[in-house]
């Protein structure tokens, strides 16, 4: 598996491939929820397989946001995930931001605490699906 910090432009079949699956057929997300205008401006993580064939996506808005963070199925549980989003965590340091924050799915909250997420606030809809904010300082104390 390989994960790397990519632009939209440079990686956009692959992003849309991953989120269409994901959020549009297994999250029945309505397209243009998760096709929001801000993909441009975001750094995109996107992991491949040995056959460089895309098995995950996630992106980081200039305002710290982590979101849209999606594996395949068949990948999901191996450490693709966690790998991702230390890579976005990684370029949040060197882009100099104290802090990130999420808003996780409610049956990802698990995943995001071992990774050192807080929980902030209570549980909200969005795109229909139970979220809950999340925070992580970027550097480690």
């Amino acid at each position: 598996m390989d994960v790397t910090i990519r632009s939209f432009r440079d990686a956009e079949k692959e992003i849309r491939f991953i989120r269409d699956i994901v959020f549009g057929e297994e999250q029945n997300v309505e397209r243009e929820v998760d096709w929001d205008g801000k993909d441009s401006q975001s750094i995109q993580v996107v992991a491949t397989d040995d056959d460089d064939n895309p098995i995950g996506t996630g992106r980081m808005q200039p305002d710290g946001k982590i979101g849209r963070l999606a594996v395949l199925d068949s990948w999901r549980g191996q450490g693709t995930g966690e790998k991702m989003l230390q890579a976005l965590l990684e370029t949040a340091e060197k882009e100099n931001f104290r802090e990130v924050f999420l808003h996780a799915q409610a049956h990802a909250i698990s995943f995001y605490e071992k990774c050192s997420f807080n929980k902030v606030g209570p549980e909200f809809l969005e795109a229909g699906i139970p979220h809950v904010k999340m925070t992580r300082n970027v550097y480690k104390i």
